[in-house]
């Protein structure tokens, strides 16, 4: 373990953000989580994060041993989008859970990952790498971080809406506008703590969507996230009474055949940590989705 002090001099600031910027070896995001473990110490009490540092304040703080990931590395091919020395995008198959949990306790893009290469530890053990995640049963793009320091920034990123995200969504029912956004908070639903729902005081959650193709009876909608909230495109699809197509926990019983909802992560733009540049990717709709469309009757307009 390694001791640090700091006394505060001409610094000024919030005291994560003062931290971060005198320990540079350090993520803002360690050391927040050092704070709110209190680990980290001024003049010997807790203070939270947004706490503003004074002349002569003595920051005191014990960097803990890493901790040994307890996940096994797992031979499991990986469809590898792109990949550099910060980070690596994915296209997830249908199916694979992203990291491991209840019920899960291996084969998961996690194990496959960790056998792959090296990935940040900022979301410890059983999460590593992971900037963001999609659903077991949503296949396409998602983001890995390889070291901390890319994994902060792309996850500061995604908290400022920076990062273009867009699906493909397979919904019950027809259409007559051809466009439109969903503005509407999430929680937990109080009825069914599996689920999430659109409750008073919730998470700000906004989804724009567009009709890509009518069917009878279905519409294939590209569907672009504002937010990333748990669940928030097959919730708001429900909510305005077009459930996700296949939708085991939200949509209808007399549904599509198939293994889960038929969503897919198709477009994501994010910023290059190092570089800064720019950067887009696309994953073309899979076998079972294109299959599912094959078989539906195009409405006449």
């Amino acid at each position: 373990m390694t001791e640090e002090t700091l006394t505060i001099t001409d610094q000024t600031g919030r005291l994560d953000k003062v931290v971060a910027d005198t320990f540079v070896d350090y993520t803002r995001t360690q050391i927040s989580k050092w704070i709110d473990d209190g680990v980290l110490k001024v003049n010997g009490d807790e203070k939270k994060a947004k706490y503003k540092v004074h002349e002569g304040d003595v920051i005191t703080f014990t960097v803990p041993k890493p901790v040994v990931l307890d996940v096994k590395p797992e031979n499991i091919p990986l469809d590898i989008i792109y990949e550099d020395d910060d980070l690596l995008v994915i296209n997830k198959p249908q199916g694979m859970v992203v990291h491991p949990a209840a019920g899960h306790p291996d084969g998961t893009l996690v194990n496959a990952l960790m056998y792959h290469t090296h990935i940040s530890t900022i979301n410890g053990v059983i999460r590593p790498g992971i900037v963001h995640r999609i659903d077991k049963d949503t296949s396409g793009l998602l983001m890995v971080a390889k070291n901390d320091k890319a994994h902060e920034a792309l996850s500061a990123d995604l908290k400022a809406k920076k990062n273009l995200r867009q699906y493909y969504a397979l919904v019950h029912g027809e259409f007559t506008e051809n466009r439109g956004t969903i503005t509407a908070p999430l929680g937990r639903s109080k009825a069914d703590r599996k689920k999430q729902a659109v409750v008073a005081g919730g998470r700000d959650a906004i989804t724009h969507f567009e009709v890509v193709k009518r069917f009878v009876g279905y519409t294939l909608l590209k569907v672009t996230l504002e937010t990333g909230r748990t669940h928030q495109i097959r919730v708001h699809m429900d909510y305005i009474g077009h459930p996700v197509a296949g939708d085991p926990l939200y949509g209808p019983k007399k549904t599509l055949a198939g293994n889960g909802q038929y969503l897919h992560a198709a477009t994501l733009g994010l910023t290059q940590p190092t570089t800064q540049e720019a950067l887009q990717f696309e994953a073309p709709l899979p076998d079972y989705f294109e299959q599912a469309l094959s078989q539906l009757q195009p409405y006449a307009e």
